[in-house]
């Protein structure tokens, strides 16, 4: 396909900018940032305080938007999140996916029947495989990011951190042109509880159980269970592979069930951070060796 004249693409891009949207270049032709990498940063013009990365260079400056299309017939990136937008990627299904796998805005269409909501008017374009782009103006004072399949199969949402390739760039595959020209309108409120991350759930401290057993052995297996909550990074596992070798000898002459250590050292272990499955075969194959080679009570 024919990629846009240069004056098309400088006329698009000071568009863009003229909303409020800052944009940068995507290489020619492609979806790609047209930007060097941190690794290649000659330390110069704008980066001379530390590396820019593409929504930092994103800009609304005329300036300097006809100083880079005039250079080059550039794509055009939009830095979603410095715009204060939210894009709704309504894609189409892969070749490999088969044709009767629905494409993003059949998902899209359904999504708002369920939710007894229109399928929202609002500044659209269309990209060279026949998907969507859907433009919302984003809540004050709620900052969200990319979501990939958050709303349903063949849906992302692109915000802070993301970029989308504006109208008027072209790829081997056609043109980003605009469909609907309507107002951008804000993110419906039905749609926003959708996209806001989980809260986070505080982390529950897990207590081992109050064991029976000599002053000894409970002494012992509660010093081993806190050797293993502050065992150092990367060592957890050693660690609480090591504790509870140390208190299956208590098991052995029967001052603890053996039912109780693992339990003590499952809360443990968890609390450090290792999973479950990770706990459990590696507290039992302690607690075993422990039983073939402790010695008797009298010998310790």
């Amino acid at each position: 396909m024919t990629q846009h004249l240069p004056s098309a693409l400088l006329s698009a891009a000071l568009d863009l900018a003229a909303r409020g949207w800052p944009v940068f270049p995507l290489r020619p032709g492609s979806k790609n940032p047209a930007l060097h990498k941190q690794e290649r940063c000659p330390r110069t013009e704008g980066c001379a305080d530390g590396h820019l990365k593409w929504e930092q260079r994103a800009t609304t400056d005329q300036a300097a938007i006809v100083r880079c299309w005039t250079h080059k017939p550039y794509n055009i990136g939009l830095a979603t999140g410095p715009a204060g937008l939210i894009v709704i990627d309504l894609d189409m299904p892969k070749a490999k996916n088969g044709l009767d796998a629905p494409a993003g805005v059949e998902t899209f269409t359904a999504l708002c029947e369920r939710a007894g909501q229109a399928v929202p008017t609002t500044y659209r374009t269309r990209t060279p495989s026949g998907g969507s782009h859907l433009y919302f103006t984003a809540p004050a004072g709620i900052r969200l990011g990319n979501t990939a399949g958050k709303l349903g199969p063949r849906i992302d949402t692109r915000a802070h951190g993301g970029y989308i390739v504006a109208p008027g760039s072209t790829t081997p595959a056609g043109m980003y042109e605009v469909t609907d020209p309507a107002p951008v309108a804000a993110l419906p409120c039905w749609l926003l509880p959708l996209l806001q991350p989980p809260a986070p759930v505080p982390a529950r401290r897990l207590v081992a159980p109050a064991v029976s057993g000599t002053s000894a052995a409970r002494a012992a297996l509660d010093a081993e269970c806190n050797v293993v909550r502050t065992a150092p990074a990367g060592q957890a596992n050693n660690t609480l592979n090591r504790s509870a070798f140390k208190v299956g000898r208590f098991v052995a002459w029967g001052d603890l069930t053996r039912d109780e250590v693992e339990v003590a050292f499952q809360g443990a272990g968890e609390e450090r951070g290792l999973t479950a499955a990770e706990c459990r075969s590696t507290i039992r194959s302690a607690l075993d060796s422990s039983a073939r080679t402790v010695r008797a009570r009298d010998a310790a």
